[in-house]
């Protein structure tokens, strides 16, 4: 690995700042919120930021990065496979548990449900991240899936990986802000009281904490070395094949020419017997 001290460095910040993420929203809801609980109150709301902290920023931004870890390398691609579906797994099942949680309160205080656009965004996440996951499990985990259909949609499926991290860090982001909004009334919001203060710099872990993992994972010399010896491997396959094809191409050129020649000659000895003659 290039930089494998730098990459060591951006990993070991980024779990800390991630763990970091998820101590600041425990302790923004047990200070300064009704703590946890699940009786259809605040306290069960209050399982929404922590869940969605911890599943879908932490637990996500891992799985994401985890093919990037050098002392993974030694282990089988079907084992590295199944760790990463794991973690999007528990992820989604985190996320999942927060959303439930949101719309029982909802439903006990009779507060309409999808009305901001927290709310839209968030579902969409949740969507996709589950069309993600079934769609990675059968064609990447289970062995059924043909070699083309993996290789056409990888691509896509990591893009829309890095697409679904990012769209749930905005999401968290516009959800604590509206939280902060309709809950802080005197002193308010405008006035930056301390749990304010506290929340907007758990907001700021959290972008950077985005930031960090999507840098890892976007840099191309620290892939799986599997990765780029297929990639190199493909690459060179493909050059051969264009060289074979030139060469055949211009054999094929040849051998015409050669005959044409060869043809031209024996008219002309012909012509030359018959003008002797």
């Amino acid at each position: 690995m290039e930089n494998y001290r730098k990459f060591l460095l951006l990993l070991a910040l980024s779990v800390l700042i991630g763990f970091v993420s998820v101590l600041f929203v425990l302790v923004w809801v047990f200070k300064w919120r009704e703590g946890l609980g699940w009786d259809g109150g605040a306290a069960e709301f209050n399982w929404h930021p922590v869940l969605a902290v911890t599943g879908f920023i932490f637990i996500q931004g891992i799985a994401i990065v985890v093919y990037r870890l050098p002392w993974t390398w030694r282990c089988s691609k079907p084992m590295m496979k199944s760790i990463h579906a794991g973690l999007n797994a528990l992820a989604f099942t985190l996320m999942v548990i927060s959303a439930v949680a949101v719309f029982d309160f909802h439903n006990a205080k009779n507060i309409p449900d999808m009305y901001s656009l927290h709310s839209w965004i968030g579902l969409l996440v949740v969507i996709l991240h589950s069309i993600q996951l079934l769609l990675g499990v059968c064609i990447y985990l289970l062995p059924s899936a043909p070699a083309f259909i993996r290789t056409a949609a990888m691509p896509l499926h990591v893009y829309s990986g890095i697409f679904i991290f990012g769209a749930a860090v905005a999401t968290a982001l516009m959800g604590i802000t509206e939280k902060l909004i309709f809950s802080l009334k005197d002193p308010p919001y405008k006035n930056s009281p301390p749990e304010a203060v506290f929340v907007n710099m758990l907001g700021l872990f959290i972008v950077v904490y985005g930031a960090l993992i999507l840098w890892m994972v976007t840099r191309p010399q620290w892939k799986r070395p599997g990765e780029q010896t297929s990639a190199t491997r493909e690459s060179a396959a493909n050059e051969e094949d264009s060289t074979m094809a030139e060469n055949g191409a211009f054999g094929n050129a040849n051998v015409e020419h050669g005959g044409d020649t060869r043809k031209r000659n024996l008219k002309v000895d012909e012509m030359g017997q018959r003008s002797t003659m």
